[in-house]
């Protein structure tokens, strides 16, 4: 079997196994890691403030406050905001601070909501 068949095969196997039963893809909005803190700091502000985000989580003895990092709890608020309304039009954009990714950003004890 040629590489370029092998590697058809598997992309094929990978979106088989991603895709849901009613053909959408389960997706989660994270900040992406070329953003400066900068950046991820006023859009984190914004998804918490204005955006309607639910930030509860990533406060002091919270599940997803450890770790500690701006790009982690953007990643949770960009997240919470974005599967509230990604069904009424919004975007995971965050002025290009965040990405969409077919992995589920979750760990430990904090779980990154997804709605289909």
């Amino acid at each position: 079997m040629s590489s370029s068949l092998r590697i058809l095969l598997a992309f094929l196997l990978v979106i088989s196994v991603l895709q849901m039963s009613d053909g959408q893809f389960a997706e989660w909005c994270i900040a992406d890691e070329q953003t400066p803190d900068e950046e991820l700091q006023r859009a984190l502000d914004w998804a918490c403030g204005k955006g309607g985000a639910d930030c509860s989580k990533i406060q002091v003895n919270q599940p997803c406050y450890h770790p500690n990092t701006i790009r982690d709890h953007a990643s949770f608020a960009f997240n919470d905001y974005y599967q509230k309304f990604k069904n009424q039009g919004a975007t995971c954009y965050f002025h290009a601070a965040a990405m969409i990714t077919a992995l589920d950003p979750s760990h430990h004890s904090c779980k990154f909501e997804y709605r289909q």
